[in-house]
């Protein structure tokens, strides 16, 4: 059979409707700086530095090159009040942000310290109901937050960066005072430090009670 192909043919209809564009999985995190507490913080990296100074063996976990409590309620002590009951109210917002009805909680948290070269290596915080860091020391050189793109098959995608469907790790650049909230199930990881003043932070987690 001939098949005769012409230019009219193959014209595109003068107008065509755009194809609108879906967001699907998206991964909500939470950031807040908590500035207005900063007269506290001299107070707070002195009580940090009595604790690592009363037991200087770091509890190991993800942590490397540096010092992270035993202590998992550091901000149960009354040192910390004020910055337990802020932590504790983000997380009710996280909560409902993700359509939890005010659900019973109870916080862990410890303290993250890295000296110079110190890091975190990748993980996430399994049976969590919820996760987050308060930044309280981030000197210049502080290595950086970085998630991992949650979804397993992105890892084979061939476009990478910021276009859609495309695959990216995302860098969070502490700063002293920022609290971040995320989803257990985020991967993470913390990037090496580099400045010989130690960058100090509080992790936490909600958990069932």
């Amino acid at each position: 059979m001939n098949w005769t192909y012409s230019a009219a043919q193959s014209a595109r209809p003068a107008k065509l409707a755009p194809a609108h564009a879906f967001e699907l999985f998206p991964t909500r995190i939470w950031q807040v700086p908590l500035t207005h507490l900063a007269a506290h913080f001299p107070e707070w990296v002195r009580a940090i530095e009595a604790l690592r100074a009363a037991a200087p063996i770091p509890a190991g976990r993800t942590n490397r090159g540096g010092w992270n409590s035993v202590d998992n309620a550091v901000l149960h002590q009354p040192a910390f009040a004020e910055l337990y009951k802020i932590v504790r109210l983000y997380c009710m917002q996280a909560f409902t942000d993700m359509g939890l009805s005010s659900p019973a909680f109870d916080l862990q948290s410890w303290i993250n310290i890295h000296d110079r070269g110190g890091f975190n290596f990748q993980h996430m915080h399994e049976g969590a109901l919820l996760c987050g860091t308060f930044y309280l020391q981030v000197p210049e050189g502080s290595g950086a937050l970085v998630f991992k793109d949650p979804r397993p098959g992105v890892l084979n995608a061939y476009a990478k960066g910021n276009g859609s469907n495309a695959y990216k790790d995302v860098q969070l650049r502490p700063s002293a005072g920022l609290l971040v909230l995320f989803p257990h199930w985020l991967e993470h990881y913390v990037e090496p430090h580099d400045n010989d003043t130690p960058r100090i932070c509080i992790p936490f987690n909600a958990l069932r009670p």
